[in-house]
């Protein structure tokens, strides 16, 4: 074997390697932690989620919108708490041992990080999701804008809404608030 084959030859593995990186990378699932609110179970980015605490009251916060539940001190930040099933204009229900605030991490359109609690009735599981299980939402008027669903995925035989945190938090809770605040 002269000596361009050989260079062709170990051009031709670093293709098929190249090409093998590329297809595993098109398989990468993303994994979602799964929270019930209702009946419904719905999920969002396990990468978006810095922790997951149990319920404690909060101080509340004048003028701001009803599912803002108030604040609470995490580890001297102050983090603004809100109830998604009032945000989704779903029934009120009494907080207790299973109620849980996820603390997510949101990204604005400048790039600064905003940390905000998502209080919802539990966290039910992680699921691995490929792009091929994610489905896009249907256009539907309800009480979750599909702006903020990211879409809807099938795992073990029950529907997972995925929710688009960076959509939730910046367009559909922190512009409310600020709106409600008089705060350009």
């Amino acid at each position: 074997m002269s000596e361009n084959q050989r260079e062709i030859a170990n051009m031709d593995k670093n293709l098929d390697a190249i090409q093998e990186h590329i297809e595993q990378s098109e398989t990468v699932e993303d994994q979602v932690l799964s929270f019930v609110l209702g009946n419904e179970e719905y999920g969002v980015d396990i990468l978006r989620v810095q922790e997951i605490k149990g319920w404690e009251k909060t101080t509340a916060i004048p003028n701001t919108p009803d599912y803002v539940m108030g604040v609470i001190n995490l580890r001297g930040s102050v983090v603004p708490i809100v109830d998604l099933r009032v945000r989704f204009g779903l029934e009120n229900l009494t907080y207790n041992d299973s109620t849980v605030v996820i603390i997510v991490r949101s990204e604005d359109s400048t790039g600064n990080q905003k940390i905000i609690g998502l209080v919802v009735d539990g966290v039910s599981d992680v699921y691995s999701l490929n792009d091929s299980q994610l489905q896009p939402s249907p256009e539907m008027s309800g009480t979750v804008h599909t702006e903020y669903v990211n879409g809807l995925a099938t795992v073990a035989d029950k529907m997972v809404i995925v929710l688009h945190v960076d959509q939730l938090i910046n367009d559909g809770i922190l512009a409310s608030i600020k709106k409600a605040l008089n705060i350009e």
